[in-house]
Parts: structure tokens; sequence; C-alpha cells
């Protein structure tokens, strides 16, 4: 029973993160007076962002942190719309686009998740013309859901949209912990994670992925 639908993860996945969503994440944060480090943020990469806002403030003893929370999500929207639609620095892995390809050459159709917010998920999508160039099928965004990761929706809307209603014939790619669970709790047939993003392959490991992959290059072959 072949794979029909591949979901996979955007920064750190797709495209090349190099820590500039953790810099944002704290930047933000530092702008309305919390001086979070780097390593406080680690936790909440490929959440849903808000909510990774709101847990950060939680933790640290904010009271009542949604009065706060939209500022601090709205500074670091701001910042991630203006890297992904200016920054040089802003490319996607070398196989990207030849995995996607591929893929597709097999009859899969390539769809993308993200814990980021649409505004974001559309500046990425459309500096790499995925859409125009007939490599993406869909994708979807955190906050276009109820609930993001490690909750289902997502991956749900996702196969609905593409006609599929048996995740044994989806595939999750993503380089998060909170990937790997979306795509054990959503039941997919394989939870590929990727040593490219967030996770340290031990990280990883922890969270029992089918497969553990050091690029996407390799996909293909455990697909087909």
């Amino acid at each position: 029973m072949p794979v029909k639908l591949a979901v996979f993860d955007m920064a750190g996945t797709t495209i090349m993160d190099n820590g500039f969503v953790a810099n944002a994440f704290r930047n933000a944060f530092i702008k309305n007076g919390y001086d979070i480090s780097l390593e406080d943020t680690h936790p909440y990469m490929g959440v849903k962002k808000i909510v990774a806002v709101q847990m950060m403030l939680e933790q640290l003893g904010v009271q009542e942190p949604a009065t706060i929370a939209e500022d601090i999500h709205s500074d670091f929207v701001h910042e991630m719309i203006d890297f992904y639609e200016y920054d040089l620095s802003v490319k996607q892995f070398e196989d990207t686009e030849e995995v996607f390809q591929q893929l597709r050459e097999k009859g899969v159709r390539i769809v993308l998740n993200t814990g980021f917010p649409k505004v974001i998920a559309d500046a990425i999508v459309k500096r790499f013309q995925w859409i125009e160039k007939n490599l993406v099928d869909d994708y979807i965004a955190s906050d276009e859901v109820d609930r993001g990761r490690p909750d289902t929706l997502m991956i749900d809307r996702l196969m609905y949209r593409a006609g599929i209603d048996d995740p044994l014939l989806v595939a999750k790619v993503g380089d998060t912990s909170v990937d790997i669970e979306e795509g054990k709790n959503a039941g997919c047939r394989y939870v590929i994670a990727v040593t490219t993003g967030a996770g340290s392959r031990e990280e990883l490991q922890g969270y029992a992925p089918t497969h553990i992959v050091d690029s996407l290059s390799e996909i293909p072959e455990i697909l087909y």
C-alpha cells in the first residue's frame, strides 16, 4: 500500500533554520521586557506560536499571560515575515525540490504544515514559488485550526483536502518532537524525523519515530 500523501514541516525540515526562528522568538520577548535565553526557546520549536508564547510566559510566572502574549506574538510574526521575504540567508535545503519532484513522480501529493501562522507560511511558499513550480500541492498553518501540534488537526485537514481517509497512506516528516508526536497521533504509516533542524538525533530518538534521517534525500528510498 504506497504512500499517497507526504506532510513536510517547513523551517528546519524543508528550509534552513540555523537558529533564525529561535532568535526571532527570543527577540520578541526581549523587546517586551523578558530576557529569555536561546536555550529557553528550544522546547517550543514546532509548537503553534501563540501557544508557545503563552507557555513561555507561564513558565516565567507572568500573571495573566494572555494580555501580553499578543504583543510578543505580533513582534515575532513581523520579524519572521520580514526575514522570509527579504533576507538573503533564507534558503531551502539543496535536496528539497529534488525530493518533492521525485515523490510527485511516484504519485505522492506534497503538502506542508507548520507551527507558524499563515502569514509566515505564505511568505515562505511565495519566496520559493513552490506552488508555481508545481512542487507543492497544499499547505496549512497552525492558526487555521483550533489546536496545533501535537494535535492531529492540521494533518486531518490536509488529508481531507487531498481526499485521503487512511493515515496508512500518509508520511509525516519533521525536525521536532512535536512533529513526531503529531505524526504518531495521526496514525501515519511513516513518521520520519530529520536531524537538519531543532532536534538532535539523540533527542529525536527518544520520541520513537519510524525513521531518522540526516537529509531529505533519504526519504524516497524509505517510502518506495
